[in-house]
C-alpha cells in the first residue's frame, strides 16, 4: 500500500487526489494532509481518511482545528514551518503537492532535500527556483511526477524514449473563454467573464492565467525545467477541443500525441499508480466519431501578450521567472478586486520586468529577494 501525503487537499486537485484514493482503498493509504485556512473541509477530509498528520498554513485557523481535534489521534503541524515539515515526511511513498501560488516553494524544498517523490500539481514553485532544483533532478536526488494534464502528457510521451532524439515539445491551450473576444474589447472583460473556463473547472487565479494565458506561459516554464530543453523547443498551440494534453515531435518527424478527457483525476491517478496504469470506469472516455475534428491554431500575442512575457523570461533566465511569477499573481489579484483591468495584468508585469536587474546565477536568498521586490513593484502600481 502507497502512502500518500497531500499538500493542498481542499483544493480542486487535493479533493480530486481524494477522490482517487477512495476509489482503490486497497492500494493508496493517506498519511497526512495539508491546507491554508479551510479547517471545516479538513476536519470531515481527517474524519474519512484518517492521517497520521495534517498541516494549516494560517496559524490561527491551525489553532483552532488544534483544539478541536484535542485527544484524538492526529498530530496538527501549523504555520508555512508546519507546511515545510509535512512534506519532507520520510515515512510517505509519494507527496502530491497541490499547493497553489508561490507558497508551494518550501515544502517543494523540504520534499526534495529528503528525496521524496513529488506528485507536482504548481507550476509556481518551478517557475521560481528552476535554477536551484533542475541540478538536483538531473543528479537523481528526488524525483517529480507532473499532474498536470499538459506535463503529464509530454512526460508519458517521453517515457522510455531517447530525450536526445527530441526535437519539440507542443504544448497545447484550450485559448481560454477570451479566444474569440475582439482585442479592442479585451481591456473591458469582467471578472465574471473571465473566470467562465470553457473547458475545466478551476480556482480563480489558475482561471485569470488561463484567460490571460500567462498559465501557458508558466507551463514553457515548467516543462524547460521539468524535462531540461530549452524554451525555444517548446512550442504552444491553441487547441480549443482540449482533446490532446501536447505533444512530443522527435527528429525522426515522428509525433507521439496524449490524448484524454478533460478529467483532473486521470494524470492524478497515473501520478499515484506509476509505473503501474489503474482501470477506472468512471473516467470519461475519448468518442472519435462524436470529435469529427481537431482544431488548432497559433496564439495570438497582441491577445496574449503575457505569453510573449514567459518566453522571455525563460530567456533571461536567473530571477527574471521569479519576477514574472511574482508581479502577475500581484496583478491577478488586482484584477479580481477590480483594481486594474483585465490587459492591465499583462502591462504591470511587463513594467515589473522591465525594471528588474536580473541576478544570472541566484541564490535561495536572490530568488527570494526578487519575489520580495517584484511583489512591492506591482503592489505600488495596481494601488490606485
Amino acid at each position: 500500500m502507497k502512502r500518500i501525503t497531500v499538500l493542498g487537499s481542499t483544493g480542486s486537485i487535493g479533493v480530486n487526489t481524494l477522490k482517487v484514493v477512495r476509489d482503490f482503498p486497497g492500494l493508496f493509504k493517506v498519511a497526512g494532509l495539508s491546507t491554508n485556512s479551510n479547517t471545516a473541509l479538513l476536519y470531515h477530509q481527517i474524519r474519512s481518511f484518517r492521517p497520521e498528520v495534517v498541516a494549516v498554513a494560517d496559524c490561527r485557523a491551525g489553532l483552532r482545528l488544534k483544539e478541536r481535534l484535542r485527544g484524538q489521534k492526529v498530530r496538527v503541524l501549523i504555520g508555512e514551518e508546519g507546511l515545510s515539515e509535512l512534506a519532507g515526511r520520510r515515512n510517505v511513498d509519494k507527496v502530491v503537492l497541490a499547493i497553489s501560488g508561490s507558497s508551494a516553494l518550501g515544502p517543494l524544498l523540504s520534499a526534495i532535500n529528503n528525496r521524496r517523490v513529488v506528485a507536482l500539481a504548481n507550476k509556481e514553485a518551478l517557475v521560481m527556483a528552476g535554477e536551484l532544483i533542475l541540478p538536483r533532478l538531473l543528479r537523481g536526488e528526488s524525483r517529480l511526477i507532473p499532474i498536470d494534464s499538459e506535463q503529464s502528457a509530454i512526460w508519458q510521451c517521453l517515457e522510455g524514449e531517447d530525450k536526445a532524439k527530441l526535437k519539440r515539445i507542443y504544448l497545447t491551450a484550450s485559448g481560454g473563454p477570451l479566444r474569440k473576444k475582439r482585442v479592442s474589447s479585451l481591456r473591458n472583460a469582467r471578472v465574471s467573464e473571465v473566470l467562465r473556463h470553457p473547458r475545466w473547472n478551476m480556482g480563480r487565479k489558475i482561471s485569470v492565467d488561463s484567460a490571460t494565458l500567462m498559465n501557458k506561459g508558466l507551463e514553457v516554464l515548467e516543462a524547460m525545467y521539468l524535462f531540461g530543453v530549452a524554451a525555444d523547443k517548446i512550442k504552444v498551440l491553441v487547441h480549443p477541443e482540449a482533446v490532446i494534453h501536447s505533444m512530443v515531435e522527435f527528429t525522426d518527424g515522428v509525433i507521439l500525441a496524449q490524448l484524454s478527457a478533460t478529467d483532473m483525476r486521470i494524470p492524478i491517478q497515473y501520478a499515484l499508480s506509476y509505473p503501474e496504469r489503474l482501470s477506472n470506469t468512471e473516467f470519461p472516455e475519448v468518442d472519435f466519431l462524436k470529435l469529427r475534428r481537431l482544431n488548432f491554431e497559433g496564439p495570438d500575442l497582441r491577445r496574449f501578450p503575457a505569453l510573449g512575457l514567459a518566453y522571455l523570461a525563460a530567456e533571461e533566465r536567473g530571477t527574471m521567472p521569479a519576477v514574472l511569477n511574482a508581479a502577475n499573481e500581484i496583478a491577478v489579484e488586482a484584477f479580481l478586486e477590480n483594481r486594474i483591468s483585465f490587459t492591465g495584468i499583462a502591462k504591470t508585469v511587463e513594467t515589473v520586468m522591465q525594471s528588474h536587474k536580473k541576478t544570472r546565477e541566484p541564490s535561495l536568498a536572490d530568488i527570494m529577494a526578487a519575489d520580495e521586490w517584484a511583489r512591492n513593484k506591482a503592489r505600488a502600481l495596481t494601488r490606485n
